[in-house]
């Protein structure tokens, strides 16, 4: 099996003016042209979780409260997985392209959670128009800007 070298792009910085993602100085200049996407693809690292135990567990018991009783973690958004990868679509606020710092709407990483790779939102790529989902969880949202005002705690039984 191969193994393959993975290194940070910047990181997650969360405080009081917002939520940030900060490039290292020698990734800023592939911001350029990201101008003009309102949202981009975030690949991030779920580094709380990077332990040998959580690597090692493929089921879950129910953790969303209409799921079935066990879960494969392939299921799941849980960020105990055998790679701790994470993919978010975020909304872009502000790009500042010298500094190398692009101000989000929201991501679910903490501050200081390695970023992997950013990639630009393309409905044609990104958007399914009619996507499938279990009867479970078929009520969810159908859209980040529903799930802002969606009470996602009554969803999880975490």
């Amino acid at each position: 099996m191969q193994n393959f070298k993975v290194s940070p792009i910047g990181k997650i910085s969360v405080n009081n003016d917002g939520m940030f993602i900060e490039l290292e100085p020698r990734y800023i200049p592939a911001l350029q042209a990201l101008d003009g996407f309102s949202h981009i693809n975030v690949i991030w690292w779920f580094s709380d979780f990077d332990h040998e135990e959580e690597r090692s567990t493929l089921e879950t018991p129910k953790p969303y409260k209409k799921a079935p009783a066990v879960m494969g973690i392939f299921a799941t958004r849980s960020p105990v997985r055998p790679n701790p990868i994470a993919l978010t679509a975020v909304q872009v606020i502000d790009i500042n392209c010298s500094k190398g710092i692009i101000q989000i709407a929201y991501i679910d990483a903490n501050d200081g959670t390695p970023v992997l790779d950013i990639k630009p939102y393309t409905p044609s790529l990104d958007r399914v128009e009619n996507p499938g989902v279990p009867e479970w969880c078929g009520h969810w949202p159908k859209s980040l800007e529903e799930s802002e005002r969606f009470h996602w705690e009554n969803e999880f039984n975490f």
